[in-house]
């Protein structure tokens, strides 16, 4: 009689261990599933390399031109104003995180224009600010600073009240930029939008491609003298103290005017040939055709005597190409090529 109990109890004793063991597996199992998206292993440059990281919605907070942003998650409508912040963009794969763009200043790199054509255009120059709301934009990174003025889309503290995160490249708007300073726009841009990879993969290919352009250049002794001649007729309007003036002393060269200290200046004709240029470096862009800005340039009898015009030392930079974005190592062998063409053959 006292047999059936104890086989209640083994019985019973038997199903509550098959049944914790169960509910342990299924627990296990459960808990393995969400870490394994990050643990997936993704190819450089594929489109998964691009998707935020693991802690993507923790808030990321940047002091951009001395005013503090906070980020809560990573932006998903932005709009991109000025070419090489569009750029930017896309080189980090975040088309898909894209509501609009806007003003170009020539053609987009090639290997963009697929990604680039995938996002609407909102204006050849800044949107109104109708426009770029109707866009229901969540985040805004501009180039230059005009693009957050009287005639662009609003401050960034009114975007911010229409509850419009944004980004003002820190290199194109700060006095004497360096080539690192557009390194930590790119890597601030990683960090917004939570792929901080994909940002540190582009940096490390641009220095890479810059590297073999300073290494043919090696070391120079005495840099090239060079006039940047952006645009004006009665007086020339010329690079100072900014990012070509980097990006010149990367090549092995020395802006003339480096030593006015503000990033663009008007200057005289009489004090440009007075610092007698080796080199002339014309920016294509404007109302004005390359060809015709050098046609200018060649026939300007002032200028007749310069060491550059006598021999015809113009090289030509996309504007594109001077501006803080991911165009440096192009700009970079340029401008080392147009320098020192016998160090590139």
């Amino acid at each position: 009689m006292n047999k059936t109990p104890k086989k209640k109890k083994a019985l019973q004793g038997f199903w509550f261990a098959s049944v914790t063991a169960i509910m342990l597996l299924m627990s296990a199992c459960g808990s393995a599933t969400p870490a394994a998206p990050e643990q997936a292993a993704t190819k450089p440059g594929s489109e998964q390399a691009a998707q935020p990281a693991a802690g993507e919605n923790k808030p990321v907070t940047i002091v951009n031109n001395g005013i503090e942003m906070t980020y809560p998650e990573a932006p998903k409508r932005a709009v991109t104003m000025n070419q090489h912040v569009t750029e930017i963009m896309l080189a980090l794969g975040l088309a898909d995180k894209m509501a609009g763009t806007a003003y170009l200043d020539d053609q987009i790199l090639p290997e963009l224009k697929a990604d680039y054509d995938k996002v609407p255009v909102l204006s050849d120059k800044y949107p109104t600010k109708e426009v770029l709301m109707a866009a229901n934009p969540d985040f805004v990174y501009a180039g230059w600073k005009s693009a957050f003025g009287d005639k662009g889309v609003g401050s960034m503290e009114e975007l911010e009240k229409a509850g419009v995160k944004s980004y003002l490249q820190e290199s194109s708007n700060k006095p004497g930029p360096t080539i690192d300073d557009v390194f930590a726009d790119i890597a601030n841009i990683g960090r917004i939008f939570r792929v901080e990879d994909k940002a540190n993969e582009l940096i490390g290919k641009m220095k890479a491609e810059m590297e073999q352009t300073t290494s043919k250049i090696g070391t120079v002794d005495k840099p090239l003298s060079v006039f940047v001649y952006d645009s004006g007729e009665d007086q020339p309007f010329t690079a100072a103290n900014n990012y070509m003036t980097a990006l010149i002393k990367a090549a092995g060269g020395k802006n003339v005017f480096d030593d006015i200290q503000k990033g663009w200046a008007t200057v005289s004709w009489e004090e440009v040939v007075n610092r007698k240029p080796d080199v002339i470096v014309v920016v294509d862009y404007g109302d004005k055709t390359i060809d015709q800005k050098k046609e200018f340039l060649l026939a300007k009898k002032e200028l007749a005597d310069l060491p550059a015009i006598q021999n015809k030392r113009l090289i030509v930079l996309p504007l594109s190409a001077a501006s803080e974005g991911v165009r440096a190592p192009i700009a970079l062998k340029i401008l080392g090529e147009g320098l020192y063409p016998d160090k590139f053959k």
